[in-house]
């Protein structure tokens, strides 16, 4: 079976296009991540707010990885890796650990499942960086 950074530089490696280029959106920013990560865990964010974003996208990651492949979720969230360093905002939990434990607080970790918020838009992006479908977890 691959693990997730294989899947991940793989699919960064082949891929033609990419839904999350930075480069070809309007980013917005805000100052007060906790709110806005909350609120993209809850509510549908059609703006692409950052860092909060960045914040959210990496507590799916974190969590998704660490349910389908095992590894740490504090390991995972201070990887400077865990989002392919393609995200300028994002920063690992040892940079910033009030920020993530604020979030934290306010929220409950999604589920593959989870259908709440920008969580879905998310889990289809992750699926298809981990490659699942070329590569399922359990074969």
């Amino acid at each position: 079976m691959l693990d997730w950074k294989t899947r991940q530089q793989l699919f960064n490696s082949t891929a033609e296009e990419f839904t999350d280029d930075l480069n070809k959106v309007d980013i917005r920013t805000e100052e007060d991540s906790v709110t806005w990560a909350v609120k993209h865990f809850n509510e549908r964010v059609d703006e692409w707010v950052y860092p909060a974003k960045s914040y959210f996208v990496a507590l799916c990651y974190a969590t998704w990885i660490h349910q389908d492949f095992g590894d740490d979720f504090y390991d995972l969230l201070n990887s400077d890796e865990l989002l392919a360093g393609n995200d300028p905002y994002y920063k690992p939990y040892s940079e910033d650990p009030e920020t993530y434990n604020a979030i934290l607080e306010k929220i409950e970790l999604p589920s593959a499942s989870s259908q709440t918020g920008m969580v879905p838009d998310v889990r289809s992006y992750y699926e298809e960086e981990m490659m699942f479908d070329q590569y399922p977890l359990h074969s």
